[in-house]
């Protein structure tokens, strides 16, 4: 099986969509929306960070955040 992606314009796309459903042989994954709630998340702070309005950390600090908090309990 192979896989694709593709960029669709937004007008575009319920059109699509509703005709790559019809194809038998297309499966279409449906995304888990914890994770791309957390890639958003995450893609916000880079944005902030390039902005200047929070502070980067160094990659040795946010392995030890890391380790505090799986010590500690939190998420």
């Amino acid at each position: 099986m192979k896989q694709l992606t593709l960029n669709i314009s937004d007008n575009k796309f319920h059109a699509f969509w509703e005709f790559i459903k019809t194809l038998n042989y297309v499966k279409i994954q449906e995304p888990d929306k914890k994770s791309l709630a957390e890639l958003q998340s995450n893609l916000n702070q880079v944005k902030m960070m390039q902005e200047g309005k929070i502070e980067k950390q160094t990659a040795n600090d946010f392995l030890m955040y890391g380790i505090k908090t799986k010590r500690q309990g939190l998420p």
